[in-house]
């Protein structure tokens, strides 16, 4: 298995972006810049057969950044508070409501967030027997299919992000309803469109879960200026669906997609998985 520099050529994914490394062993990673250096050019990246416990799974997050603890308090790993459950199983083994429907709007993690995350990893525990994918969004090739007219009032647009309080966002729709945050609630401004730090290439920065409104632009044109964005960005030529199988971990590049939950799958069925974001 590989230890530093990975010679293998990766595999593209049914889709217009993205790569599947076959024969790599994540745990046997020492030097992960690789992944950095693959994530920047392909912006998801898709490994089979893990077997990664939180302690594991926060020790590959530390090869790649800071991991850090999520808002949503509830859903963290006693032991490893930067590692967090994304499940729709409750603490008494019943269905979690919110687990089920968590994350099914299209978003960029902690976009609400000053110090915005440069990546995620996702490791499936359980998964259900049909469907229960997540689906992501190239942000990259949207900004590129803009009409240069949509360009132009992008540029110098500055978006004010929310946690879940943009116009797909639970926090606008049913803001009685969702766990504990230890986010206070806060707001953060962001470029509408933004540069990769690494490959310079023009990013759309919008995201209808957290993005709430441009400054300077009324509310009700600002959400339905998001909504059209977003319906533009997830087009299925813009999209990769990621159908899970147990032991799956997909890396994402948080500035140049947005993704969610598909939530096409029987609740009753477990879905269950670690993820930790990465700064």
């Amino acid at each position: 298995m590989p230890t530093q520099t990975l010679t293998a050529k990766p595999k593209a994914l049914d889709a217009a972006f993205g790569a599947e490394f076959i024969d790599c062993d994540l745990n046997a990673q020492t030097d992960c810049g690789w992944i950095g250096d693959a994530l920047a050019e392909h912006a998801v990246l898709v490994f089979r057969n893990q077997s990664l416990d939180a302690g594991q799974l926060a020790a590959l997050g530390r090869k790649l950044g800071e991991p850090r603890p999520h808002v949503l308090v509830n859903y963290r790993t006693a032991d490893h508070p930067e590692v967090s459950m994304l499940t729709n199983v409750d603490a008494d083994g019943k269905v979690d409501q919110f687990g089920v429907s968590r994350a099914s709007a299209w978003h960029s993690d902690m976009t609400y967030d000053s110090d915005l995350p440069k990546l995620a990893i996702l490791h499936s525990l359980e998964v259900p027997s049909k469907k229960g994918g997540t689906m992501f969004a190239d942000m990259r090739a949207a900004y590129d299919a803009l009409p240069e007219a949509t360009k132009e009032k992008m540029e110098g647009l500055i978006a004010v992000h929310g946690g879940a309080a943009g116009p797909a966002g639970y926090r606008k729709n049913a803001p009685e309803e969702g766990p504990a945050r230890a986010d206070g609630g806060h707001e953060a401004r962001h470029p509408a469109v933004r540069r990769h730090s690494v490959t310079g290439r023009k990013i759309l920065f919008v995201n209808p879960m957290h993005t709430m409104r441009f400054e300077g632009m009324p509310v009700q044109e600002s959400e339905d200026l998001i909504m059209e964005l977003s319906g533009n960005a997830t087009r299925d030529q813009n999209t990769y669906y990621h159908d899970w199988a147990v032991g799956d971990v997909v890396i994402w590049d948080e500035a140049s997609v947005v993704h969610r939950n598909a939530g096409d799958y029987d609740p009753a069925e477990r879905r269950i998985f670690f993820r930790t974001i990465v700064f």
